[in-house]
């Protein structure tokens, strides 16, 4: 007999194994997070934004190196009538026809203290008159040594040793942000999928329920146990609950959806979500989340440089007031009818200019325009210490509410309980007919309610959780400082 009933019970196993849908893909909260900081479009976007950081501050770097350029003409053909001075001063028209060509070869270097440029030339050029009395005519100069220098105008390659590796710094921090900030994308979907889950077990648990309680309604009635009116009651509940069921499946199957789609997952793959873990018991301290912030979240590096652009800002408006340039050149320089020849018996070739622009009547244009600016460093210097203070306090409600979060989540949890355990014994309760419909339908909605509340208050935990983490970059559960592979993310994008 027992070996009967073990075939019995293996045959049985064997057919349900058969009816199980075809496997699906298991997902825990961690591996869902794991997936978005990959493979979901926001990530992709996070690293374009590096990546577009990485870029602007390469030529930034590259802009502090010498730079070897060549230009030229090749070639240049003329036939016209040129204007043409005589000796005695008055003008005359001329053929004009050759053929021309020129090159020049120069290594220039940014002055990084003062803001100017110098420059080594090396240029041949060479031209050829056509017509009835053809010949060549080369000028070479081997080499001139330039300087470009203004004096009183803002020293933009200064400024900017400033700026930009502050810029590329907070680029490097808001992608490990947004990093995290991706984690709490994926709780959101995740925590969807779960509530939407179980409220479509609590729905179908609900209209078995109700389809028993209706049964048993209906045998009652014909013993005249219960009122007409209570059967009825009974009725309309078993109607909301079927009701219910159809809605609640159709809102898991278009979060599930979402879910797939924002992890990058075929929308048909089959989901199997598993109920979120628990971090350990740690709470948080408000200074040193504090001070992790201030050192690591991009907001300290970007009010730096918004400060140093304020101050960029005043000083071109202040440098724009007069414009003086010194242009110097000195080197040498020769001629003859062949290449070669072009350089020997070199000669001096030397140019000083200075350049002065500085206004004598502009109406105080230029003044205003350094108020203007002076204006908008003290805004943005206040528009700075409202956002520092706006987020220390939002720092410190989030440390109180992640803090204050477990507690909140172990009341939720007893509630759940509790709820559970009153609709079951209401349920059995009913059934002996000692408490009526009402009654009944109290409990049941008092314990979806606490299913729902106990999977909002984990909701906020996890959520609170990666709140902090994105703000302080630091994992206060594992005590250590959320770090990113910045270069290996770049090279990925080369």
């Amino acid at each position: 007999m027992k070996k009967y009933i073990a075939i019995l019970l293996f045959l049985g196993c064997a057919v349900c194994a058969s009816a199980q849908p075809e496997d699906s893909l298991r997902l825990s909260l961690s591996d869902a997070v794991a997936m978005a900081r990959v493979r979901s479009v926001q990530a992709d976007a996070a690293l374009d934004e590096l990546r577009s950081a990485y870029w602007q501050y390469r030529t930034f770097r590259a802009e502090l190196l010498p730079e070897i350029s060549f230009s030229g003409t090749i070639p240049s053909y003329a036939k016209r009538y040129a204007n043409y001075q005589n000796a005695d001063g008055s003008y005359s028209f001329v053929r004009d026809d050759n053929l021309s060509m020129n090159g020049a070869l120069t290594l220039s270097q940014r002055i990084w203290p003062t803001g100017g440029t110098i420059s080594l030339t090396s240029s041949l050029e060479w031209v050829r008159q056509l017509g009835d009395n053809a010949n060549n005519s080369f000028m070479s100069i081997p080499v001139a040594l330039t300087l470009s220098q203004p004096l009183f105008a803002a020293n933009d390659i200064k400024w900017n040793r400033k700026i930009e590796p502050v810029r590329y710094a907070e680029a490097c921090s808001q992608f490990m942000c947004d990093t995290e900030e991706l984690a709490m994308s994926a709780i959101d979907y995740y925590f969807r999928v779960l509530l939407a889950r179980d409220a479509l077990q609590n729905s179908r648990q609900n209209l078995a329920n109700s389809e028993k309680l209706y049964r048993v309604a209906l045998a009652k009635r014909e013993m005249g146990q219960i009122s007409e009116n209570d059967v009825l009651q009974i009725e309309l509940s078993l109607l909301q609950a079927r009701s219910s069921v159809a809605s609640d499946e159709s809102t898991l199957r278009s979060y599930t959806f979402q879910l797939a789609s924002f992890l990058g997952i075929e929308p048909s793959t089959p989901l199997s979500l598993e109920s979120p873990e628990r971090l350990p018991d740690f709470s948080v301290d408000f200074a040193e989340a504090l001070d992790y912030a201030h050192r690591y979240n991009p907001l300290a590096n970007n009010q730096r440089r918004r400060q140093l652009e304020a101050d960029y800002d005043v000083a071109k408006a202040r440098g724009n007031m007069r414009d003086i340039n010194i242009f110097a050149q000195v080197g040498y320089t020769g001629t003859d009818k062949r290449p070669a020849g072009a350089y020997r018996n070199l000669r001096d070739n030397q140019v000083i200019e200075v350049g002065v622009s500085i206004p004598l009547l502009d109406w105080g244009k230029r003044r205003a325009a350094v108020k203007v600016a002076e204006s908008k460093k003290e805004l943005v210097a206040n528009t700075l210490r409202k956002e520092a203070m706006d987020f220390n306090s939002n720092l410190f409600v989030l440390v109180e509410r992640f803090n204050k979060q477990r507690e909140q989540l172990h009341i939720a949890e007893r509630a759940a309980a509790i709820a559970k355990k009153r609709y079951e014994t209401n349920v059995e309760t009913f059934m002996v007919g000692r408490i009526s419909t009402l009654d009944l339908n109290d409990s049941r909605q008092s314990k979806d309610n606490a299913t729902q509340t106990l999977l909002n208050e984990l909701y906020y935990y996890w959520s609170y959780y990666y709140q902090l983490r994105s703000i302080t970059l630091y994992d206060f559960a594992s005590n250590r400082i959320i770090e990113a592979d910045i270069e290996a993310a770049l090279r990925q994008l080369q």
